[in-house]
């Protein structure tokens, strides 16, 4: 598939790599790179093939700036710049909701509405150089958009401290606050990108699914209506063949031959 503003290839084993491509804006999120983006995850969820999509960035050391801020100034009806945002939710609910896994591999500096794409993601691989931060307060501007993604996966005392400071943080920072999942030497990068992309490809795509779906209906329920809920999820896994098979290939000491039924 061909976009203007990013590169979308799938590979042999399923996996969908969606790079994001305007390195002369370090991949400020514009209109059209959104729209690009919410295109290109549509297709990878709606693509039997694709296993899993690893979001990532053709830029040497940013993986995007975060948003337009030419955008926000510009002199447009108000109501134009509403419309306009909603982009930016529209794409982190279709990361939560691929029913497949994603991986965002910042390669680069992660910064203001950037980090929500990465956080909508399932992991994030970070290279030992990316930084990480919500600079909008620096500007006269506060990170809304991205908000609630952040207090979803860090603390809140550190929550505050990113939105409320605008300041960077490293990837080793960001590591130790449970903001990424892994930080790797430039020199290993892709490779680890890649080896986690098809690990998770060769996963059952039904139970990811299901999984996929779960986790993310679960996490703002009560505790009892969340049991309750993942119950009738466990009771659906055992009438798939995918399970029937895992657990047969398990004591055959093979790998298994998902169906995705």
């Amino acid at each position: 598939m061909s976009y203007d503003t990013l590169r979308y290839d799938v590979s042999e084993s399923g996996v969908a790599t969606i790079a994001l491509d305007q390195p002369e804006t370090r991949n400020a999120l514009s209109d059209a790179l959104l729209d690009d983006l919410i295109a290109a995850l549509e297709a990878a969820r709606d693509d039997e093939q694709v296993r899993c999509v690893v979001l990532t960035s053709t830029h040497d050391t940013v993986f995007s700036s975060g948003g337009n801020l030419a955008g926000f100034a510009a002199d447009v009806p108000l109501i134009h710049k509403h419309l306009a945002s909603g982009r930016f939710p529209s794409a982190f609910r279709l990361l939560g909701e691929l029913g497949k896994p994603s991986i965002c591999a910042a390669n680069g500096h992660v910064l203001a509405g950037a980090l929500g794409l990465a956080l909508a993601c399932d992991l994030i691989i970070a290279r030992e150089e990316a930084r990480f931060g919500t600079p909008e307060i620096n500007v006269g501007l506060f990170p809304f958009m991205i908000m609630a993604l952040i207090y979803r996966n860090i603390g809140r005392k550190k929550a505050n401290e990113l939105l409320l400071l605008g300041e960077q943080i490293s990837a080793r920072e960001a590591e130790r606050i449970g903001l990424v999942n892994r930080v790797v030497a430039a020199g290993e990068f892709d490779e680890v990108v890649r080896d986690w992309a098809e690990k998770l490809a060769g996963k059952s795509p039904t139970m990811m699914r299901l999984g996929k779906d779960a986790m993310s209906r679960q996490q703002d329920m009560a505790l009892d209506d969340a049991l309750e809920y993942l119950r009738s999820q466990l009771t659906i896994a055992f009438s798939t063949e995918d399970l029937q098979e895992g657990v047969k290939a398990f004591f055959e000491k093979r790998e298994p031959d998902w169906k995705g039924r």
